[in-house]
Parts: C-alpha cells; sequence; structure tokens
C-alpha cells in the first residue's frame, strides 16, 4: 500500500483554510450581532394609548372642576349664611325697638302710658315704615278694632298679607317657640313674636309679629350662585383649551421624538429634531439628538469596519482559494503550498484576534487594574521585547513606586509599538524603551531610528486597517496594531503620543493617568 504525502497536507491546508473562514463568520458576528431600527410594529390585542396631551389636558380640568365646585359651594354656603344672619339680625332688631317702645312709650292722645295692648300697638305700627320684604302686625284677645278680629296691621302692603289669613295667623301664634318658618303664596317667611301683656295686669292681652319673606333675597343668592357657576364653567372650557394648547407645545418634541424614532431604520439615521426652549422637554429631545448622532456614528464605524475586515480578509482567502485550485501533483510544489497557504491561515488568524481583541475594547471588562510595580513592569516588557528581532535594545529608564494599571494589557501595547518599530528597522539598529512617572501620569515609551512618519499621517496610523509606507522587511500587517494600541490606552483614560518626522525615526509614548497609587 503506498501513499501521497502532498495528500495529507492538501487536505490539511483545506480543512485549516475551511475551519479559518467559518471562525472569521462566527467571530464577525460576535462582533457585530444584528442590530435592526424600524417603526413601532403593534402587536395583536395591543391596547390603545391614550395620547399624554389628552391625559394632561383631563388632569387639569379635573383639578380646575374640583376647585371650582369647591369655589361655587363654598360661595352659595357664605350668601346663604349672610341671608340667614341679615334675616335674623332683622327679625332680632324690630322685635328690640317694639320692646323698648313698649317700656317707654306714651299714648299720643293721653300723655300718659298706654293702657291697652290694642293702642300700644297700633301706635307702634303707625310709626314704622317696614322693609319690602317685612310684615309688621298685632294681634289681641279682643275684637273691638276695625282691622278685624284682633288684627292690627299698618304700613305698605306686604309680598303678601299672612295676618288676614286666620289659618296662617292660628299657626304662628299656636307655635310654642318664639321663631319659626312658615311657607305662603309668596314664598317662606321667617317670623318672630313677642307676648304683649296689659301695663295693668287688667283687659286683653296680644302679640305683636313681624315676618320676613325670604324669597327675593333667596333669588338673588341663587342668582348670583348660577352667574358663578356659569363663568366657572366658561372659565373650565378655556383652561381645557388652554392646556391642549400648552400641552401640545411643551410635548411637541417628544411627539417628533416619537414621530423620528419611527423613521428611523438602519439605512437612514439622519433624522434629527429640531430642538426649541429652554424646558425638559427639550432637554429629552436634544438627548435624543445625541442619541442618534453616536448610533449613526457607531452604524458608520461598523459598516467601515466590517468592509475593511471584508477587504484584509477576502485577499488571504483568494490567496489560499488560488493556491489550493492550482496545486499539482509534485511533491516539492505541495510543499510549498502548503508553506503558503499556512502563512496565509496565522495572518487571517492575527486579524480575526485582533478584530475580536478590539471588539472587547468597547466592554467595561476590557482592562482589569490592580496595584502593579512599575519597575518590576518595566523589566518584564524589556525582556519580552528583546526577543522580537536582531537589534540594540537600550532600557533608557525605569519608574518607581506602584500604579493601578493592567499589566498585561500595558504589556500586549508596548510589545506591539517594539513589534512595530522591529518591522521598519533594520538589524542592528538602536530601540529604546523605558517608563517614567511625570507628575500624574506614567509614560512607556519606544524609539526607532527607523523612515519616520509623515506629519500628515501621524493622526491617521491610528485607525484600524490604516498603513503607512513600507517597512524594512516587507509589510504583512492588518494594519490594526496601533489601533489596538489606542484601544488599551484609552480605556485606561490615557492616550498615546507620537514623535516623528521623515528620516528622523519615530518615539510612541503611552500616557497612563494615576489611578490610587501605594508608595
Amino acid at each position: 500500500m503506498t501513499t501521497d504525502p502532498g495528500s495529507g497536507a492538501d487536505s490539511s491546508a483545506e480543512g485549516r483554510a475551511g475551519a479559518a473562514v467559518s471562525r472569521v463568520r462566527s467571530s464577525t458576528t460576535a462582533l457585530f450581532p444584528t442590530m435592526v431600527l424600524r417603526g413601532p410594529v403593534p402587536e395583536p390585542g395591543q391596547r390603545r394609548r391614550i395620547p399624554a396631551r389628552l391625559i394632561i389636558m383631563a388632569w387639569v380640568v379635573l383639578l380646575m372642576a374640583l376647585v371650582l365646585a369647591l369655589v361655587n359651594v363654598v360661595t352659595w354656603s357664605a350668601l346663604a349664611a349672610k341671608l340667614d344672619e341679615r334675616v335674623d339680625r332683622a327679625l332680632t332688631q324690630e322685635l328690640g325697638e317694639f320692646q323698648e317702645f313698649a317700656g317707654v312709650g306714651v299714648d299720643p292722645a293721653t300723655g300718659e302710658a298706654f293702657t291697652d295692648v290694642s293702642s300700644l300697638v297700633r301706635v307702634y305700627l303707625e310709626r314704622q315704615y317696614p322693609d319690602e320684604s317685612e310684615i309688621l302686625f298685632g294681634w289681641t284677645e279682643d275684637a273691638s278694632d276695625a282691622g278685624g278680629p284682633g288684627r292690627i296691621r299698618q304700613g305698605q302692603e306686604p309680598p303678601f298679607d299672612l295676618s288676614a289669613e286666620p289659618a296662617m295667623v292660628e299657626e304662628v301664634l299656636g307655635d310654642p317657640g318664639g321663631r319659626g318658618v312658615l311657607d305662603t303664596p309668596a314664598g317662606p317667611v321667617e317670623w318672630a313674636k313677642v307676648r304683649v301683656l296689659p301695663p295693668d295686669g287688667t283687659g286683653a292681652a296680644g302679640w305683636f309679629v313681624i315676618g320676613y319673606f325670604t324669597e327675593r333675597d333667596q333669588e338673588t343668592v341663587d342668582s348670583t350662585v348660577r352667574t358663578i357657576v356659569l363663568v366657572s364653567l366658561v372659565g373650565l372650557l378655556a383652561a381645557g383649551a388652554a392646556a391642549w394648547w400648552v400641552a401640545g407645545v411643551i410635548l411637541a418634541p417628544a411627539r417628533l421624538v416619537r414621530e423620528a424614532a419611527a423613521q428611523i431604520t438602519e439605512e437612514d439615521l439622519t433624522q434629527r429634531i429640531d430642538v426649541s426652549g429652554r424646558d425638559d422637554i427639550a432637554a429629552l429631545a436634544e438627548q435624543f439628538n445625541s442619541m442618534l448622532d453616536r448610533l449613526e456614528a457607531a452604524f458608520t464605524e461598523q459598516r467601515r469596519f466590517v468592509d475593511d475586515a471584508g477587504h484584509e480578509l477576502r485577499t488571504p482567502i483568494t490567496i489560499v482559494r488560488g493556491h489550493l485550485e492550482l496545486m499539482g501533483d509534485d511533491p516539492e510544489e505541495r510543499r510549498e503550498v502548503v508553506r503558503l497557504v499556512t502563512d496565509e491561515l496565522d495572518r487571517m488568524g492575527r486579524i480575526v484576534e485582533d478584530m475580536l481583541l478590539l471588539a472587547k475594547s468597547q466592554q467595561p471588562d476590557f482592562v482589569r487594574p490592580r496595584e502593579v510595580s512599575l519597575a518590576e513592569l518595566t523589566s518584564d516588557i524589556d525582556a519580552k521585547v528583546r526577543t522580537l528581532g536582531d537589534r540594540d535594545w537600550r532600557l533608557e529608564s525605569v519608574a518607581e513606586g506602584t500604579w493601578r494599571l493592567d499589566p498585561q494589557r500595558i504589556t500586549q501595547a508596548v510589545v506591539q509599538l517594539a513589534a512595530n518599530a522591529v518591522r521598519h528597522t533594520e538589524t542592528g539598529s538602536v530601540l529604546r524603551t523605558g517608563s517614567v512617572v511625570v507628575g500624574s501620569d506614567v509614560l512607556f515609551w519606544v524609539t526607532d531610528h527607523g523612515p519616520g512618519i509623515p506629519a500628515e499621517e501621524h493622526g491617521r496610523i491610528f485607525e484600524r486597517f490604516s498603513r503607512v509606507g513600507n517597512t524594512a522587511r516587507g509589510d504583512r500587517g492588518a494594519g490594526l496594531g496601533l489601533a489596538i494600541v489606542r484601544a488599551i490606552t484609552e480605556a485606561h483614560r490615557g492616550r498615546v503620543d507620537l514623535r516623528s518626522a521623515p528620516g528622523e525615526g519615530s518615539t510612541f509614548t503611552l500616557v497612563v493617568p494615576r489611578g490610587r497609587e501605594h508608595a
């Protein structure tokens, strides 16, 4: 039995290529999960929403209605109490005047004190001018008066002469109390009476009665209350209309936010809201616009990153497929193809690992700071970079003390800078590293004497998939190294400084601010 030494290698290379492609796809899915933005889709059975504008107006109208109802009730109660007080005062005053007159009055016919009740009451009534709503009359137990049996009434005609109604007079005089209310065709009348005895204790006794018809005053109270109720209703309608308009003005930015959110899709993140005013709703609209700015920047960056990654990964995949499709049966040719394919697969693996690392840099646990000895960390970095290439490595300075940082990420960043310096310099070139504490920052740097970087490229080289010039050993990088360095430094709330010029080499410096330091 014979075997083909190249077939195993061929199968292995194809398997590794397929695995790399699958890994890239899964990594890309993990890096950029599907993000869908679309307008609201109504669900079956979803309850109908009540507009906030209507809710605000309803609450304002309800509160206004409660306040106006309270005002009307209080006003009606106050007017009714005032009416009762006025009637009571009128009755009390009239009785007081009659009692005072009875105590000191003189009969004008004789010039002496009154000797009978009838004369006393008649003379008093002749001198009175009752109100339109009042009725004054006397009632004696004899029937000698011309006004009728026991009846004495003088003055203007009242709304209703109850003294001419024996049944009503009997009801008033027969009441055990001194005051009461009687219903008459002219409306309710509040009455008060006082018993009148003859001065000498002989003769017929009698009564002095005063009545006050309250219907006219009650109509005035009712009319006033009706006017207040009508004005309250008009005010309630006006308040409701004003609340609807004001709520619409205040909630306009919120409505625009909702409409803009409904129109936003993954393909169109350009919707913005015109903000006016300085209230909380305007602040909400401003925050929504800021959120859209961040979303648009994130989606733009995602698309650019995916496009760049696809471009970078497409080249090695094409190379692998081309070599595998054209590979012949010659063992030497197969070995060469396997070597090339393996190299491309390794490069794809590095690209994928770098992409995963950049994606993780956006997560909170990307760095795990702890207290680290700067001298020990600098020595470890120096030992590791010396294995990167045959260069004249020189450690210029070693920082002292402790610092709160992630030693693995800082080592990764400095080693990446050193690897870049190795790729851009010749064998035997001087490469300098070191660390130092300056104020509230610790600095780690890598200096080379390579070709240098033009000033206009200083900002661009830290972007993903960015390359500048040629390296001494050929540019095989994906352009993610400096982007990783910047991500690590920014995760420590620091920055990367670059000092370089064509023909003068480059110095990359990591500036890491102080956390909690324990010397």
